[in-house]
């Protein structure tokens, strides 16, 4: 129960700072592209790995601590960072054929998917 409660603070915390930054840059940046988004994924990406190795391979962080910062707040801020995180192990381990199959089918049907989702909202 400590755990989810751990992953859904923080998932809120990360949520938050995802709009406040995605909207930050948008504002800034003054273009149609999606910048903000592609930011926040770097970053959340960046800040998995750094976190990934102080947490578990640097300092064995206690219990809660794992699960409230990666799960929680950067799985609110993006999902991308996890994505990345399993693509690169995945390489890490020499599996390349199962990293690209992760990253084509990931991208690729997360599109169709959401272009689908989009379609059947619009039967309604």
């Amino acid at each position: 129960m400590k755990v989810l409660l751990a992953i859904g603070a923080g998932g809120a915390v990360g949520s938050m700072l995802r709009y406040v930054l995605a909207l930050t840059v948008q504002r800034w940046a003054g273009t149609s592209f999606p910048l903000g988004t592609v930011i926040v994924n770097i970053l959340g990406s960046f800040a998995i790995g750094l976190l990934y190795v102080w947490l578990i391979e640097r300092i064995g962080a206690p219990q809660l601590l794992r699960p409230l910062l990666i799960i929680g707040v950067l799985g609110g801020f993006t999902t991308f960072s996890s994505f990345s995180l399993e693509t690169v192990t995945l390489m890490m381990e020499a599996s390349y054929g199962r990293a690209l199959l992760n990253v084509t089918a990931s991208v690729a049907l997360c599109l169709i998917g959401t272009r689908l989702g989009m379609a059947i909202a619009r039967l309604s």
